[in-house]
């Protein structure tokens, strides 16, 4: 059975990075990626629980980026993408409510513990606050790093599309249950 969410995890932060991509020089542009790497696999873990769930992503494939692509005004610019289809076949791989979820993580920390206390007990992870201290716990460099990333104002087209299905989940987990391993 496939329950490998790596690709899709990567895609979509793939996709965040590029949507709202670092400041600064190499450095920054790692700090970013692993932060929206961070976001995105509580967000991927969050919206495929079961092995299943993840099964049925894997064959169905998650939908790609389209809609992201107009809400933030890249839509132009992925236009451009159809030249050489191979080289962005990646795109394929970007779950819009991911991405969705992500971008509410990363503009809300508040949110992200709530949403990484869900996860613990999950199997997932044994020490979920120590794996996603750069989500949880940024800090200066972090910050400034992601500045695009992490910005609500920036990031709420791209929150507000499935931010109410990431609260119904969360709600219904309550304050940090297991999920379904």
């Amino acid at each position: 059975m496939l329950e490998d969410l790596s690709p899709l995890i990567a895609a979509t932060a793939q996709w965040l990075t590029a949507a709202y991509p670092a400041s600064g020089g190499a450095l920054a542009c790692a700090l970013c990626e692993v932060q929206a790497r961070q976001a995105v696999t509580v967000a991927a873990w969050l919206r495929y629980p079961t092995p299943v769930d993840a099964a049925l992503v894997g064959m169905a494939g998650p939908g790609g980026c389209g809609r992201l692509d107009r809400v933030t005004g890249a839509d132009g610019i992925a236009a451009g993408d159809a030249a050489d289809p191979d080289e962005h076949a990646w795109r394929t791989w970007v779950d819009e409510v991911v991405a969705s979820w992500a971008a509410c993580l990363l503009a809300d920390p508040v949110l992200a513990g709530r949403a990484v206390a869900a996860l613990a007990g999950s199997g997932r992870t044994a020490h979920p606050e120590a794996e996603f201290r750069r989500l949880l716990g940024p800090d200066e460099q972090d910050r400034r790093a992601a500045a695009l990333l992490r910005h609500p104002d920036l990031l709420a087209p791209v929150a507000a599309l499935h931010r109410a299905q990431l609260l119904d989940r969360l709600e219904r987990l309550g304050p940090g249950p297991a999920l379904a391993a």
